[in-house]
């Protein structure tokens, strides 16, 4: 971890309004912030510390994808919004990109493919931001963050400081990083690089990428990768704009070698993937769908009727009744399985 200089231009103001989160929520949760700045600018970032240094608490919001809201927050909110993409270099063995924390996921990812800068195309369709990426250690369709990631500019809040991060700095695990273990509100993620392996190679292992019928005929390109996993996603999964949700609620859980056979044993039909460290990850939403809660509602909150990992607002869910439901699932999972469902979204 680097501590480049301090940022020279002088700090832009930022002033606290009242929000409405109920937009800024991929839950459409109804929600409130007290104090809630927007940050366009590098140059207002030693302003938003001197905010922070004063508020109760400090929430860093992105696309609002991965965050389960109460109906009203406190302390100070703070949106990353800062934009632009650009590539730095190009090697032989890779190009390397940098994006803004606040560009969209998935409009970054498109940019990429159509620029025939390849290697992120399994990622599409991911709601959020970039800057959310490396906090949640983002994967899917057979790639990991982490396998494309170079380094990344943080903004150290209490110190008031830019700092460089390294793979290491950030901690990669399994949908887990740093950034979720340190006191909330302490990094503002800047700008993110990413390693794009040249000569690109597709990655196909994953099953619906086996099956779709686009990609069997001839040599996949990344495009075509692009458009199948935006197919596969949108038929699998609600859009938020339509249906509020936050992706897949429950992490894939991690379970000892001897754990998944005894559960393969009792449980004939159990979905399990092989862990290069000799564990298994198990299917959430199939323990979940095997439990009878596919499809199901507790009041204004639902298990969508097609990935049973997902949990949707119904109408007017607030923040308990998507907990309600959580902690109703992960009761049954536990009671069937002995297996403890993890949620992915922070819960604010």
């Amino acid at each position: 971890m680097s501590n480049p200089s301090a940022i020279n231009p002088a700090p832009s103001a930022l002033i606290p309004i009242t929000q409405d989160l109920s937009r800024l929520n991929t839950l459409g949760l109804a929600s409130q912030a007290q104090a809630f700045v927007s940050l366009d600018d590098v140059a207002q970032l030693p302003a938003l510390s001197a905010l922070a240094r004063e508020a109760e608490s400090l929430l860093v919001l992105g696309g609002g994808s991965n965050v389960v809201l109460p109906e009203r927050v406190p302390g100070l909110v703070a949106k990353v919004a800062l934009k632009g993409v650009r590539l730095l270099e190009s090697r032989p063995d890779a190009w390397i990109i940098e994006a803004a924390g606040g560009e969209s996921w998935h409009g970054f990812v498109e940019t990429c493919v159509n620029n025939g800068w390849d290697g992120l195309e399994n990622l599409a369709l991911i709601p959020g931001t970039v800057g959310a990426g490396p906090v949640q250690n983002i994967g899917a369709y057979g790639v990991e963050f982490e396998e494309r990631f170079h380094s990344l500019t943080a903004w150290d809040v209490p110190a008031a400081s830019l700092v460089e991060m390294s793979a290491a700095d950030c901690r990669f695990s399994y949908r887990d990083s740093a950034f979720k273990h340190d006191a909330p509100g302490r990094w503002i993620i800047v700008s993110v690089r990413f390693a794009l392996p040249r000569p690109w190679q597709p990655v196909l292992g994953y099953p619906d990428l086996q099956r779709h019928a686009a990609l069997a005929k001839g040599a996949p390109t990344a495009r075509g990768i692009f458009d199948a996993v935006c197919e596969i996603r949108r038929a699998k999964l609600p859009d938020p704009a339509v249906t509020g949700n936050a992706g897949s609620f429950f992490k894939n859980p991690i379970v000892a070698a001897n754990v998944r056979d005894g559960l393969a044993e009792r449980f004939p039909g159990l979905v399990s993937y092989a862990q290069p460290d000799g564990r298994y990850k198990l299917a959430a939403g199939w323990l979940i769908d095997q439990c009878g809660w596919k499809g199901q509602a507790l009041g204004a909150a639902g298990v969508h009727d097609r990935q049973a990992l997902v949990l949707v607002n119904r109408g007017g869910a607030t923040a308990a009744d998507i907990m309600g439901l959580a902690h109703a699932i992960q009761a049954a999972v536990q009671a069937r399985y002995g297996v403890n469902l993890e949620p992915e979204p922070v819960v604010v």
